[in-house]
């Protein structure tokens, strides 16, 4: 794939995932009015929705990208290839769903180990929530399944474009539930022991509906993209036993990192209790629901451009770390770290300056106390963005070597970190700020990762371009620090004419962000830092009257 390819490719992802992203805060917004963003029924929610994510991840996520892109790109370059294809894919479904209905069984098991409430009856509403929302891990896994082949195919939009339709059902779905049982200030849903049964299957139900919506969109984009799967069985002779060493070490490291993921997941459902025998109102406390609408704010600018560049970017990896072109690896290695360098720096500091008001335009209906826990919370994972984005970047490149071992050793230190982390939280913090302290524990986790793993890679390749890369994240570090200071003088004043209304928030991240953005671009063309050029000119050539 050619430099304009990549660019294009990601542009294209970048569009699919801007509008899906803007639809999971709109998402998250009819939510949070539906159930809240704290309280029982919010947090018991926000677990037994995150167990097929987590159980995605450490079954088949990380698996899946390890293996499926290289040995897919390898297969389609020979005449036996859509075989090898259809065998992996049948594998694929056939684990999936084996692993849907024994981990959907076991769901009081998984709730119990995920969390650490006090009260029985949120702990069965969580159970009640999670027979309901395990069975997305099906879905979730054949999504990725099908969507990583169309990316090998070089059909990058339709797989960025699927979770669109997963939002537009589970908004519909939310909003239903208002309409019928009204919002969490007049419904009496915030406790746990007010739910119905229609109430949760409506809920719940919505949510997992919309996931298999996203899973099943992808079937005529496979089709358009010539790929005609036929249900294959046997492994025997497939290759799928060099893939499968790969799938054990990436399995191994995912596990190691769920382990923070439970501690933190713990010590969150914790929180609330433990901060109401303090005196603390409920509705104040950060726990599981708010830790998760923290993240999908953490996630937002992630999402726009480092998930598309490096899905973007992975295929190509793959195709040089096979041929054995250590230089092109090495150069398309830092062209992505350049660019998502200087994009996730600004985000950095735009979010920063803009916390408070973004996270109350999110929480539109929620108390005054949920949106400052969760603006919080916020504030400390998003210091760790530009490590984050940087982590992702190396992770694509092991993977391209097919060599998710050296991974292993990065992801027990990045756990412990986190684990350490949060424990030292829950043990030196009021309950407040429990996951705020495990947020900033997630931060240190990925600057060490980052750290380590690009050390490593250094000596694998010779160099990563370390130089080049600094040099044009120390100009972004300081074109950001100008717009962040730019951005809060301006905030300042807005407060002194303006509200904390949602009006007003949405004034002041509108006008602040639109100024850091320019003055953040300005500087970065004062200083000659093209790479965000590089990575808008194929958004700018779709534009009317723009250069083809």
């Amino acid at each position: 794939m050619t430099d304009d390819g990549a660019r294009r490719g990601a542009a294209l992802m970048a569009s699919g995932t801007a509008v899906s992203r803007m639809l999971g805060l709109l998402r998250a917004m009819v939510m949070v009015s539906a159930i809240g963003a704290t309280g029982q029924a919010a947090d018991a929610f926000a677990v037994a929705n995150n167990l097929p994510n987590v159980l995605y991840m450490l079954l088949a996520g990380g698996v899946l990208n390890a293996i499926l892109v290289p040995q897919v790109v390898r297969a389609y370059k020979r005449k036996a290839g859509q075989e090898y294809v259809d065998r992996l894919l049948t594998f694929g479904f056939a684990m999936l769903a084996g692993a849907t209905v024994v981990l959907t069984l076991l769901a009081p098991v998984l709730v119990g180990l995920y969390t650490k409430f006090g009260d029985p009856t949120q702990e069965a509403l969580a159970i009640t929530f999670a027979y309901w929302c395990i069975p997305q891990l099906f879905f979730y896994g054949a999504y990725a399944l099908l969507g990583q082949v169309l990316n090998a195919r070089g059909s990058f939009g339709p797989y960025m474009w699927a979770p669109v339709v997963n939002n537009v059902v589970a908004i519909v779905g939310f909003g239903v539930f208002i309409v019928v049982f009204g919002t969490w200030e007049t419904s009496g849903v915030v406790d746990a022991g007010t739910w119905t049964t229609g109430q949760v299957v409506l809920l719940a139900g919505s949510a997992t509906l919309g996931v298999v919506a996203q899973a099943l969109v992808l079937v005529p984009a496979l089709r358009r993209s010539g790929v005609h799967y036929r249900p294959r069985w046997g492994l025997r002779g497939s290759g799928l036993r060099t893939a499968g060493g790969v799938a054990t070490w990436t399995l191994a490291g995912l596990a190691i990192g769920q382990l923070g993921f439970l501690v933190v997941t713990r010590v969150a459902s914790a929180a609330p209790d433990a901060a109401v025998a303090e005196g603390v109102a409920r509705a104040s406390v950060a726990g599981p629901g708010a830790y998760s609408v923290a993240f999908l704010i953490f996630m937002l600018p992630h999402s726009l451009v480092t998930v598309s560049l490096a899905t973007a970017l992975f295929t190509r990896l793959s195709g040089q770390a096979h041929d054995g072109d250590v230089a092109a690896v090495r150069a398309t290695l830092s062209s992505g770290l350049r660019v998502v360098g200087v994009f996730t720096v600004f985000a950095t500091a735009a979010v920063v300056v803009l916390v408070l008001p973004l996270t109350r335009v999110v929480l539109a209906t929620s108390s005054e106390g949920s949106a400052d826990a969760v603006a919080t919370v916020v504030l400390t994972m998003i210091l760790g963005l530009p490590a984050f984005g940087a982590w992702s970047m190396f992770q694509r490149a092991y993977y391209a070597y097919e060599d998710a071992r050296s991974m292993v050793p990065i992801q027990v230190a990045m756990a412990a970190v986190v684990i350490l982390g949060a424990w030292a939280s829950q043990m030196l913090l009021r309950p407040t700020l429990w996951v705020a302290g495990a947020g900033a524990a997630m931060t240190v986790s990925y600057v060490v990762g980052a750290g380590i793993a690009q050390w490593r890679l250094r000596r694998r390749l010779g160099g990563i371009d370390g130089s080049r890369i600094l040099k044009v994240i120390a100009r972004a570090t300081l074109a950001a620090v100008v717009s962040g200071a730019v951005g809060f003088g301006v905030l300042l004043l807005l407060r002194l004419w303006l509200s904390t209304g949602l009006v007003a928030s949405i004034i002041q991240c509108a006008v602040v962000g639109t100024l850091m953005g320019l003055a953040y671009a300005g500087i970065l063309r004062l200083l000659r830092v093209r790479e965000l050029d590089n990575l808008l000119l194929p958004l700018l050539r779709r534009l009317p009257g723009g250069r083809r």
